[in-house]
């Protein structure tokens, strides 16, 4: 080797094919995806008067109208978990992560564009943060939940916690990845049909409402049971119901299908992802 040879620390090349996907870049640049996951929750309630307790605040609100609504109002069992309001608050702390990852990562190319086109990174870090961010806001829910349970179990309600809490961390990582895969995949539609984005508002709304996050799965008719049963997230919230509450329905087929539709999707996101991360400067 030539004495006078320059060595570089980092040496950028194009992609030449499909699946040259580089994921290792990620671990190296694990101190921006921090960066990023630092900046996501700081800016979030950066110019609020309560700050971080919005963390707490929206999906307390949100349990209060569901429990009102749909508990009181239209009266929809929650399998006898008492009090119903944490079967609700239950549905809504999973279902707000997956929901706020989604969007959020369904806008990685138009929302970072300017920075995407000045400086070179690997552009899946963003996502990813996005992902490692909004699971620290439910891990702040999820401490509520398990003080509130605390909280009922001395008041006199029964908590029946089963098993199927070793399944939580399994639960949790599939939630985030099928959240991951599925907001690269439109985020790298998005690009070319700009329509996806004003389709996602309302789609999500009418995801929910496929999913069983206010009503429990058993409530629905076997005429129509076969949509939840293709739901990849209804088995994720029927095992969270069954570990802290012993009711629910919850199967391993179910999570098995789970596990294989959130890998897949993943994959194919990663790989959409990185045909699109060549090309989007020219539509974006």
């Amino acid at each position: 080797m030539k004495e006078n040879e320059e060595h570089w620390d980092l040496v950028v090349k194009p992609k030449y094919s499909l699946f040259d996907l580089h994921l290792a870049d990620l671990w190296r640049y694990k101190d921006l995806i921090m960066l990023f996951v630092r900046r996501d929750i700081i800016a979030t309630y950066k110019q609020t008067i309560l700050g971080p307790l919005w963390f707490v605040i929206q999906p307390l609100m949100m349990t209060l109208i569901y429990t009102l609504v749909f508990g009181r109002v239209a009266n929809i069992p929650t399998d006898g978990v008492e009090p119903p309001m944490m079967f609700f608050l239950s549905g809504v702390i999973l279902w707000n992560y997956f929901a706020t990852c989604l969007t959020k990562t369904a806008n990685t190319f138009v929302a970072n564009a300017g920075m995407f086109g000045k400086v070179y990174f690997p552009r899946l870090t963003v996502p990813v943060s996005v992902m490692i961010s909004n699971l620290v806001s439910m891990g702040i829910q999820f401490g509520l939940f398990v003080v509130l349970s605390v909280y009922f179990a001395f008041t006199g309600s029964t908590i029946h916690i089963t098993g199927y809490i070793l399944l939580l961390p399994i639960l949790i990582l599939l939630l985030a990845i099928l959240s991951l895969g599925l907001g690269i995949i439109i985020s790298a539609l998005t690009t070319k049909y700009r329509d996806l984005s004003y389709f996602l508002a309302f789609g999500v709304q009418l995801l929910m409402f496929a999913t069983p996050v206010v009503y429990p799965s058993s409530f629905v008719s076997e005429k129509y049971r076969w949509i939840i049963q293709f739901n990849p997230i209804a088995p994720i919230i029927d095992g969270f119901r069954s570990a802290y509450f012993g009711t629910g329905y919850f199967d391993w087929s179910g999570l098995a299908y789970t596990s294989v539709f959130s890998l897949v999707t993943l994959s194919v996101g990663i790989v959409l992802f990185n045909k699109v991360e060549k090309t989007f400067m020219d539509t974006v």
